[in-house]
């Protein structure tokens, strides 16, 4: 009677193990989970988490995470069947396979949105995770480090949490561990903590990350070194004096060979990494600099296409901006081709935007600035993105300061005559600058003249009394009326006129033309 008795509850954990393990397998198929929703799965799986058999609770962990990853009306539904306190519950008392898939749950409904990570601290689940920081086993402590990174990856408020919960020294001890699985995760989460205030990259500072992270940079592992680059990158856009932090851990030249790395990412963060170094002071961009930052950056944009040349782009305008030196290394490195190459090619019209601004950055500053981009036809190829009707509004912003930016330094005319033909708003810069030299420069006049300047701004229809009419007025008085008059597009007319009203002589006397 006890073996018949004992077979009907055999027979039902069976059933239960086939259940949450097919559930899981399902869940792994999209095409399954509308139906396994419509079939009320959750609900089922909810009493299987406080199973008497381990097994089973873990597999119900596992579909009930794998279900939550899929989409944020699955996650909100963890939510609404107060699955997350016994979660939490479980978390503090269960084996580690139970834990992973525990901290996997939390870590698929936090993912999707702030809403649902908040949800996830508010049921006391900070504390569980961290403690599991601490567990022996390393893929614990990974799985307990990436849903604390999903949770802080949100807003500053849910970082300031994640930190409060006393984490961030834990997440360094982790990254300190042989496992890679585990330094990436922990560097990650370190990486979604500090990117939100100077604050909360101050307390990754205080707990001993940097120098840890940048002796990784030269790791061979490319997932770990995309990680550490990013997260120094997180670190050092804040302030200078964070900057500074990550300048002094001695991470140059070695992050300049991350720039050549077979790894796309590894090289697209180390760009960025040192984009947001570059940008704050030129003491830090001169270090750059003069660790030979300038000629690899040159080299990374030029091999890099999309959006992985941003970073390249703008860390050459930021050096630039600083000061003519900084400009002319820039310059000296060959930076001009791949940012003009950028400018034309790039589909995209943030980069040709981010390209304008960089170059406007080096040709502003003096005439021999001026002159090697004007060389290199990039004033031409600026003025072509303006007037270029699919361009945005952003871009169009960019061009023009940049056009107008050298414009007003360049003092080598033949290179501005090809923007004769540009609109008045643009026109008045190249005039300007035309009648800011001529005076002074007797063959650059006579140039003038036989390439058909003289002309051409004879044919602008300037209004009288703008900036543009009278520096043509300006240019006309270094020449004789009769050149200027030759030139003028009516000259033709009025001779022919000139000649109908005058009378002529015959054999026979003066005749009167008219």
């Amino acid at each position: 009677m006890s073996r018949a008795v004992l077979q009907v509850f055999e027979e039902y954990q069976k059933a239960r193990v086939t259940f949450v393990q097919t559930v899981a397998d399902l869940a792994t198929r999209p095409q399954n989970i509308d139906a396994l929703q419509n079939a009320g799965v959750m609900a089922l799986l909810r009493p299987l988490l406080l199973d008497n058999v381990a097994s089973i609770q873990q597999s119900a962990a596992l579909a009930l995470g794998r279900l939550a990853n899929y989409s944020d009306e699955l996650a909100e539904s963890v939510v609404t069947h107060e699955i997350l306190p016994q979660l939490v519950y479980s978390l503090a008392q269960q084996n580690r396979f139970y834990k992973k898939a525990a901290a996997f749950v939390l870590r698929a409904v936090s993912k999707h949105s702030p809403q649902l990570a908040q949800a996830v601290v508010d049921s006391g689940a900070l504390e569980a995770l961290v403690n599991c920081l601490e567990e022996f086993d390393p893929s614990v402590k990974e799985a307990a480090a990436w849903a604390l990174g999903y949770i802080a990856r949100h807003t500053k408020e849910l970082a300031q949490t994640v930190v409060d919960a006393g984490a961030v020294p834990l997440l360094v001890l982790c990254f300190q561990e042989p496992e890679l699985t585990l330094k990436r995760i922990s560097a990650s989460a370190l990486s979604d903590i500090c990117k939100h205030s100077p604050e909360l990259a101050q307390t990754v500072v205080d707990a001993g990350a940097v120098s840890l992270l940048a002796k990784d940079i030269s790791h061979n592992d490319a997932p770990l070194k995309r990680q550490v680059c990013s997260c120094l990158a997180q670190i050092a856009k804040h302030s200078v004096d964070l900057a500074e932090v990550v300048v002094e851990a001695e991470i140059f030249p070695r992050i300049l060979h991350c720039l050549k790395d077979i790894d796309e990412f590894v090289r697209k963060n180390a760009a960025t990494c040192i984009r947001e170094i570059a940008r704050h002071t030129p003491d830090l961009a001169k270090l750059i600099v003069n660790a030979g930052g300038v000629a690899a950056m040159v080299d990374y944009i030029t091999e890099a296409r999309g959006n992985n040349r941003l970073p390249g782009i703008m860390t050459l305008g930021y050096i630039a901006a600083f000061s003519e030196t900084l400009a002319l290394a820039v310059v000296v490195s060959k930076g001009i081709p791949p940012l003009k190459d950028a400018l034309i090619n790039e589909p995209e019209d943030h980069l040709k935007a981010a390209s304008a601004w960089s170059l406007g950055q080096i040709g502003r500053h003096s005439p021999d600035h001026a002159r090697a981009l004007a060389e290199a036809d990039v004033l031409r190829r600026l003025l072509a993105v303006y007037l270029h009707q699919d361009s945005s509004e952003d871009l169009r912003t960019k061009a023009k300061r940049a056009l107008k930016g050298v414009i007003q330094k360049c003092t080598h005319l033949p290179a501005l005559e090809p923007l004769l033909e540009a609109p008045p708003n643009i026109l008045k810069y190249v005039v300007q600058q035309f009648a800011k030299v001529l005076p002074s420069d007797l063959n650059a006049r006579k140039s003038f003249v036989q390439s058909g300047g003289l002309q051409k701004i004879q044919e602008v229809k300037a209004e009288v009394g703008s900036k543009l009419h009278d520096y043509i007025e300006e240019i006309n008085m270094l020449y004789p009326p009769e050149i200027v008059q030759y030139y003028s597009p009516n000259y033709a007319e009025t001779l022919l006129k000139k000649m109908e009203d005058t009378t002529i002589p015959t054999p026979f006397g003066w005749v009167d033309n008219s």
